[in-house]
């Protein structure tokens, strides 16, 4: 069956989603999650995952797009973008393989403070690595068209997306527009928040408090597990000592109300309809009763909320294919408004068309720095070739244990 694809590449994973064209479900599946990184082997060859320690490994590249610093890999130098799409093209071969046929169109999400020059240098990098039927939409537009799919959404209604992933935080507001799509009205995508691997390590401090001097080490991968636990229970037992929902809320109240404090600046005096929670540090029960104490609306999550972004990409992907169609009754969406009842349920875009032209960058401060003599680097068309597949890829039935995951 012929389907559309939806691609959100974040700092720890890069995710797909495909929706089927002709489907009336109007439901998006999750097809490839795997790590957000990319190593250039001794081979010469660009490899996806968890591979030899012995490369040169790139991660966090969709972050710095536009960044006229390139990364230097061993004897090659890439830029950002460049990376990028090299990372959507491994993702969109992986489904291709499975599907049998390529995808009709690509939906790819990018942060909300990306400009025409960004997304033109993105566009570019796309067209190198043979994908032209690109359109770049920003996130609280894809998180929009998700929550739209299972919610009603009236024409004129402005939400608000809070995006707290493991090491992002951005908060926007979307309004529905009269062709039944989504326009961005204001957005905040900053570098100074704490995100989820930031209340990892505040669990770690927790963790090594009442352990007491002397012990080992509490490792990242002990601090996420605990992490996910108290999202559900009020307490959780690691070491032989017992940390408690309250006391981690406590250890984390400042860096929540500062996010939250972020989204009420930008909301101002704008009428919300809800709050949709993308990403998944938004588990920690902490900001959703922050938000619930600070707005008057509803607070609305996925129970996978680190998906609503890439699943809500696929749906505009195929509103751009198919078009507009009338509008069922959708089944009603669970509301959280205190985090004792951890069901969080929502699932939560105009769509953005690619840039014809690359604008020029946006204007930069002065500054003084050393040039650096950096390797001649190979054409791109030569890393296309040499990249293929390394590590254990997932599926959306395999476990993760990074819930963060964007």
């Amino acid at each position: 069956m012929p389907y559309v694809l939806g691609v959100d590449v974040g700092t720890t994973h890069t995710a797909a989603a495909v929706c089927r064209l002709g489907d009336s479900t109007r439901e998006a599946e999750i097809a490839v999650v795997a790590p957000s990184l990319l190593q250039l082997t001794d081979a010469g060859s660009f490899a996806v995952g968890d591979v030899d320690p012995g490369g040169w490994t790139a991660w966090g590249f969709s972050r710095r797009v536009g960044d006229a610093v390139p990364l230097v890999l061993g004897p090659e130098t890439c830029s950002a973008e460049e990376l990028t799409a090299l990372m959507i093209m491994w993702i969109a071969g992986q489904v291709m393989a499975r599907e049998g046929v390529p995808a009709q169109h690509v939906a790819v999400a990018h942060p909300v403070g990306w400009g025409p020059y960004r997304r033109g240098l993105l566009h570019q990098a796309l067209r190198q690595v043979g994908i032209d039927n690109a359109t770049l939409l920003p996130e609280p537009v894809a998180a929009a068209e998700n929550h739209a799919a299972r919610d009603r959404v009236p024409v004129g209604s402005t939400l608000a997306v809070y995006s707290m992933g493991s090491h992002a935080f951005s908060c926007s507001l979307v309004r529905r527009t009269p062709g039944r799509t989504f326009e961005v009205l204001s957005g905040v995508d900053t570098v100074d928040h704490h995100a989820g691997t930031d209340f990892d390590d505040a669990l770690g401090t927790l963790i090594r408090g009442k352990l007491g001097k002397g012990a080992n080490e509490v490792s990242a991968l002990e601090c996420g597990k605990a992490k996910t636990v108290l999202s559900h229970a009020p307490h959780v037992d690691i070491r032989g000592v017992t940390i408690t929902r309250a006391e981690f809320a406590e250890e984390i109240r400042p860096a929540v109300e500062h996010s939250v404090q972020t989204l009420v600046r930008t909301v101002g005096d704008t009428k919300l309809d809800a709050v949709l929670l993308v990403g998944g540090a938004v588990r920690v029960p902490a900001i959703p009763d922050a938000l619930a104490a600070a707005l008057d609306c509803r607070i609305l999550a996925e129970a996978a909320p680190e998906t609503s972004v890439v699943k809500g990409a696929a749906l505009a992907a195929r509103l751009l294919v198919e078009g507009p169609e009338e509008e069922p009754e959708p089944p009603t969406t669970s509301v959280m408004a205190r985090s004792d009842d951890l069901s969080l349920r929502f699932p939560v875009g105009e769509i953005v068309t690619h840039d014809q032209e690359i604008t020029a960058p946006p204007p930069r401060p002065p500054v003084d720095i050393t040039p650096l003599d950096l390797p001649e680097r190979s054409s791109v068309k030569r890393v296309v070739r040499g990249l293929k597949p390394a590590g254990a890829r997932r599926s959306t039935h395999d476990d993760d244990d990074d819930e963060d995951s964007r």
